[in-house]
């Protein structure tokens, strides 16, 4: 656009950018670890100095968040990182202590009352099998099985803001057979930890942040965990709403069967007979994929959110259908969505039959900002960029990438809510909606204000000879070994 013709339109406080807040924000990111720092103490050492290092290469480093290089570039030249990785790898400060404390403070918040808790898993390619965790399993970012490292991953999200607020690494069960104790002891899994599914995995973090008083209104969650209906009843028990993705050859009845325990006149075994409740009689199930054909409703279009690249406005059908949910029948919505009427995606949910379509449709569609919570983890904050291989590296690693995650939703809530967006200017640049601010553009504000040590050509050029000196060191050790080895021969 030309920039003659509309100046007014590249004017910072239409956009909602307050010269003031950007040039404090350096100062809220010392302030936000001020608020944290007490997590990071061990019996013996205050070791908080380092998660700021940490937090600050994460949060304005692009690539390279290696110790090394995070000490380099946040402390000064001469660092070699030694200090930062005790501190992430070895230091026994536990990392559920910033996890709890940044669901705090979501939850005192008010504004961010009545948000959705997102269930996702997300992996990482792994070179070889020596990181905690790492095994050939399913990688979906790959869209193959291949030798992964794989976290399963809660998120928070209510209007503009989407952070992670949980995480736990799966272990593949062979890390627990006999042959992999020593395996068990060198990345230092905890010896306390059993083989749990992803999906008891997740379960055991929707119910620390029910426990946290996170105030969620619904899960959703993919098709992984849909399809559990141990999970299911287990949310439903619970009392938490669920919207959740189920694949389209799943089972249900579109009509209540006759569902109980059966009763033999005369028993063919001696005993108790059976005991399990099953379908007694009825209608048989159906795929979700045909319900559409069996159904007499028609799909209906409902109108969910404007976005940047226009409405979310999709043909929707729902109806009330029976599935049984962990040997117990239970009554829940099949929603339909026609994507972009291009393909059908399915969903079940247990919210009570007189809910409102409109919530509903809404509901099905807000698993989106759990893939922008994992992409934004691994494009801009560096969670795929972790070396270390030990169980605690990955926890530390979590914890502080939650927190840089967090503070960047803070600053988006915050501004969002003190410098409003002037609304003339989206009619001028004739769009239904002005973007907001996105974790690039936010870490680009913090960079500026806050700006990396960089390198002179004198300590670049010590710096490269260090390495080599190393480089040369170490060979020189694996020769004196060969020739030890050469004698003993």
């Amino acid at each position: 656009m030309n920039k003659k013709l509309n100046g007014n339109i590249y004017d910072a406080k239409r956009w909602g950018l307050s010269s003031e807040a950007i040039a404090d924000i350096g100062n809220r990111l010392h302030s936000f670890w001020e608020r944290f720092r007490k997590c990071f103490n061990t019996k013996t050492r205050e070791m908080s100095r380092h998660a700021l290092i940490y937090l600050k290469g994460l949060l304005e480093m692009d690539t390279k968040r290696n110790f090394a290089n995070m000490a380099r570039r946040v402390i000064e030249p001469d660092e070699d990182g030694q200090k930062l990785q005790h501190f992430m790898s070895d230091s026994p400060w536990s990392a559920r202590l910033p996890i709890k404390q940044v669901q705090e403070e979501i939850k005192e918040t008010p504004g961010l009352a009545g948000g959705y808790l997102l269930l996702d898993e997300s992996a990482n390619e792994k070179a070889g099998s020596k990181s905690a965790g790492a095994g050939r399993q399913y990688n979906g970012r790959l869209g193959k099985v291949e030798m992964s490292q794989v976290g399963v991953f809660l998120a928070y999200y209510k209007d503009v803001i989407w952070s992670w607020v949980d995480g736990e690494l799966f272990f593949p069960e062979h890390w627990f057979s006999k042959k992999m104790e020593q395996e068990r002891k060198r990345v230092g899994m905890p010896e306390e930890r059993k083989f749990a599914t992803k999906i008891e995995l997740g379960w055991q973090m929707i119910q620390r942040a029910k426990a946290n008083g996170l105030p969620f209104k619904a899960v959703g969650c993919d098709d992984l965990y849909g399809r559990s209906g141990w999970l299911r009843r287990q949310m439903d028990e619970a009392g938490i709403v669920y919207m959740a993705d189920i694949p389209e050859d799943m089972k249900v009845y579109v009509n209540k069967p006759d569902f109980g325990v059966p009763t033999s006149v005369v028993p063919k075994y001696k005993g108790k007979g059976e005991q399990k409740p099953r379908v007694l009689g009825g209608d048989k199930p159906v795929e979700v994929r045909q319900v559409c054909k069996l159904s007499e409703k028609e799909f209906k279009r409902f109108k969910v959110r404007d976005m940047e690249r226009g409405e979310l406005n999709d043909p929707f059908l729902m109806l009330r259908v029976w599935t049984i949910r962990d040997q117990k029948l239970a009554a829940e919505w099949l929603v339909i969505r026609h994507e972009y009427e291009k393909s059908y995606s399915y969903a079940l949910c247990n919210a009570s039959a007189d809910t409102d379509m409109q919530e509903l449709a809404k509901l099905k569609c807000v698993r989106h900002f759990v893939e922008c919570s994992n992409q934004d983890a691994k494009s801009e904050i560096g969670w795929d960029e972790l070396q270390a291989r030990k169980y605690r590296a990955w926890e530390h690693h979590l914890g502080l990438t939650i927190m840089a995650s967090w503070f960047i939703a803070q600053i988006k809530y915050d501004w969002a809510n003190s410098f409003p967006k002037d609304a003339e200017l989206a009619k001028q640049l004739e769009v239904e909606m002005l973007p907001a601010l996105s974790v690039s553009n936010v870490r680009e504000l913090l960079k500026a204000v806050m700006p990396l040590q960089q390198l002179t050509p004198e300590q670049a050029t010590n710096m490269v000879i260090q390495h080599l000196v190393n480089r040369s060191r170490s060979t020189a050790s694996r020769l004196r070994a060969q020739q030890k080895k050469g004698a003993l021969t």
